[in-house]
């Protein structure tokens, strides 16, 4: 029995576009497609509604693979099958980073609690953890919590890139379009998904903006560069083909020209430049981390970046800034500066 995830436009707008069938029968799994469509009745984006169906297309092909079906009873469920699935993803080989196995087990966890509320609770010792909750603004008394289910996940400090490196990287482009893509990684700190998905009246050059919409389709304007848009307008009066869709930046050569430029495009593009420079850390969201170290190290405050990158919140913000043995100096020689007086003249 295989499982598949398809997308199919619909007039109906109480049900998700994205499904999870059985591939052969095309039967649809009822207890995933149920909750895609309370998601997408919130409001979801249908790029988190893809992620969710594909997060549980891997735990309905592992259930499938233990109970012979893709429909799920009550009676089925146990204290530890959230756990056996956990066990089976570590047991993998490529073995999926702690970051997947954790999202997995969340969306499937969130799933069973919904359908099936009758349910024995999971229960792993050594994962769960309690801990207490505090109110907004810490008022009223903390409760206590029960953490989730999940796997430790090692912390991981993303480095910026060197002014050199950068320098580099910028100098093996050719096109104003490639290099409007990049500047906007490193100026403004978009997202890859979000340099993508801008439409060519989403800039607004006469007003120095750019108008991105981000995760969740959350609207947002940001300032523009000077050298930004001076790229942008050589890219769109020079080299952006005619005519074309209504996204910003398309394919320039082959049997597409005009037609949106895809995430896959946009990998081979940095995938090739990483060759020919040997820079092999340059990756759009290694640029996005760059533009935040250097905003944080030009004195910028940590709301006002937040807004700048999209964050929901600012705990995320802070994941981007990372204090260099360099930045840790430079504050410190700062410091002693200041508290050093000279010394009194005295008199002979």
């Amino acid at each position: 029995m295989k499982f598949r995830v398809i997308y199919q436009q619909t007039s109906n707008h109480a049900q998700s576009p994205i499904h999870v069938v059985e591939q052969t029968r095309g039967r649809e799994v009822g207890w995933i497609n149920r909750y895609l469509d309370r998601e997408y009745v919130r409001r979801l984006a249908d790029t988190t509604l893809r992620t969710y169906a594909h997060n549980l297309l891997h735990f309905v092909r592992w259930w499938e693979s233990v109970h012979h079906t893709g429909d799920i009873v009550e009676g089925d469920l146990t204290e530890s099958t959230l756990l056996d699935y956990v066990r089976f993803q570590s047991s993998q080989q490529p073995q999926p980073s702690a970051c997947t196995i954790n999202d997995r087990v969340a969306v499937a966890d969130r799933v069973l609690r919904n359908d099936f509320p009758e349910a024995p609770y999971q229960i792993a010792r050594g994962f769960h953890q309690a801990f207490l909750r505090r109110g907004p603004m810490g008022l009223g008394r903390p409760r206590g919590a029960m953490s989730r289910l999940r796997v430790k996940v090692p912390k991981h400090n993303i480095v910026p890139l060197s002014v050199n490196e950068v320098a580099r990287f910028w100098s093996s482009f050719r096109t104003s379009r490639d290099l409007a893509i990049v500047s906007l990684m490193l100026l403004q700190g978009l997202r890859s998904a979000e340099v993508l998905a801008l439409n060519r009246d989403d800039v607004l050059l006469s007003e120095a903006q750019l108008r991105v919409r981000g995760k969740g389709n959350k609207l947002r304007f940001l300032p523009l560069a000077p050298e930004t848009i001076q790229l942008l307008d050589h890219y769109l009066r020079l080299e952006r083909p005619q005519p074309c869709t209504a996204a910003l930046f398309v394919l320039l050569k082959g049997p597409a020209r005009g037609a949106r430029m895809t995430l896959a495009g946009l990998r081979s593009l940095f995938r090739y430049h990483r060759q020919t420079t040997s820079i092999k850390l340059a990756n759009p969201h290694r640029f996005r981390h760059t533009f935040a170290s250097d905003m944080v190290r030009a004195g910028m405050s940590l709301p006002a970046l937040m807004q700048l990158m999209g964050h929901a919140d600012i705990q995320t913000t802070l994941r981007y800034v990372q204090v260099t043995p360099q930045d840790v100096y430079l504050q410190y020689a700062r410091a002693v500066a200041q508290r050093i007086r000279p010394l009194p003249e005295t008199s002979s």
